[in-house]
């Protein structure tokens, strides 16, 4: 009885360790998959690591006419030049000027628009493609930009990769914007305007920034996700113009955009500063008035925002030593081409090294 008792014993022993060992193998085996598979997340959590877009928009409004409101055009052509040296092309820009101070008879510098009172740089001259003009910026065209009825040619062709920078300037007021002096945009059409985008996918983040009196509050009704917004000015306040040129006669460009610029034209596109970086720039003392930046929407925090997330268009480009065999096979599928091409060579493999 104790011999029987001592073999089964030893039996169970062995049993025990053989399944022992088949769990480590299966382990062992099941391992490397599981780390390749942890590598892809990586590499596509990494691909998307800009926020998850894969083009860009810029939508750049001038909403006043006449000539004493030159700094606003000389606003809007100074972001569109900027957006345009990091990247973004004309395809992606919508530009919407009211006026048209450059070929206003009172321009003693015909066919110019400047921003600084060097003259040191005429942004009218340089490729301008104007999307709406004159009598054409209005507020009904302003929302209707992604309207499937508006001309290819000047419709924001954006999708729920997009990420699109919004830019206003004019004269305004407690949630509202004026077009031209004869009509007004609100806070509630924006922000019904921005939800209309994000359930038609028509974007994935959106960098809203205008610069106006009371500019902050344009943006205090927007309820849509990964929306951010920065505005010169908060209620009770005015924005101001930074300086004049003596021969323009009028002020050339304002406070609150020249700062901006100032940080901008200091970065390029593969330039790492982040949105944090551009805010914590302003300085209510130089810019005469209280930015202001609404983030609780935005998803991201703004020290992982990069500038060029809105201001450019930078491709994410992965540099590599190593080589890739890159094998296809070329098969005959049309009458064509199989009148055209060898038949000793339809079904020849291929070998392509890539350095």
């Amino acid at each position: 009885m104790v011999i029987i008792k001592n073999n089964l014993l030893f039996l169970i022993l062995i049993f025990g360790y053989f399944l022992a060992s088949t769990v480590v193998l299966i382990n062992a085996n099941e391992e490397p998959e599981q780390q390749v598979q942890s590598q892809q997340e990586v590499a596509v959590d990494g691909f998307f690591s800009r926020g998850g877009h894969t083009n860009n928009w810029a939508v750049l409004v001038c909403t006043s006419r006449f000539w004493f409101n030159y700094r606003h055009m000389a606003n809007t052509l100074s972001i569109y030049r900027t957006v345009k040296r990091l990247g973004i092309p004309d395809s992606n820009i919508i530009l919407m000027l009211a006026d048209d101070v450059a070929c206003n008879p009172r321009n003693v510098f015909p066919a110019t628009v400047f921003n600084n009172a060097g003259r040191y740089l005429d942004l009218y001259g340089d490729n301008v493609e104007v999307d709406y003009r004159g009598y054409e910026v209005t507020v009904e065209n302003f929302i209707r930009r992604i309207s499937p009825d508006t001309p290819r040619s000047k419709r924001l062709l954006s999708d729920d990769r997009s990420n699109i920078l919004v830019y206003m300037t004019g004269h305004g007021g407690n949630e509202f914007l004026k077009f031209q002096d004869a009509e007004e945009i609100s806070s509630f059409d924006l922000a019904d305007a921005f939800e209309q985008m994000w359930e038609k996918r028509r974007y994935n983040e959106i960098l809203f920034m205008v610069d106006t009196c009371q500019a902050n509050t344009m943006y205090s009704q927007i309820y849509s996700p990964n929306i951010l917004a920065t505005g010169s000015s908060e209620l009770g306040e005015n924005s101001y113009s930074h300086h004049m040129d003596i021969d323009i006669g009028v002020a050339v460009i304002d406070r609150f955009t020249y700062y901006n610029l100032e940080f901008l034209e200091k970065i390029d596109m593969q330039s790492k500063s982040t949105l944090k970086d551009l805010f914590e720039s302003y300085d209510p003392g130089l810019i005469h008035s209280t930015p202001g930046v609404r983030s609780d929407l935005f998803r991201r925090p703004l020290d992982k925002v990069l500038v060029t997330d809105f201001f450019g268009s930078v491709q994410n480009v992965e540099l590599t030593e190593q080589k890739y065999n890159l094998s296809f096979t070329a098969a005959t599928t049309s009458t064509y081409q199989q009148d055209t091409l060898n038949s000793s060579s339809s079904s020849q493999v291929t070998n392509i090294t890539i350095d």
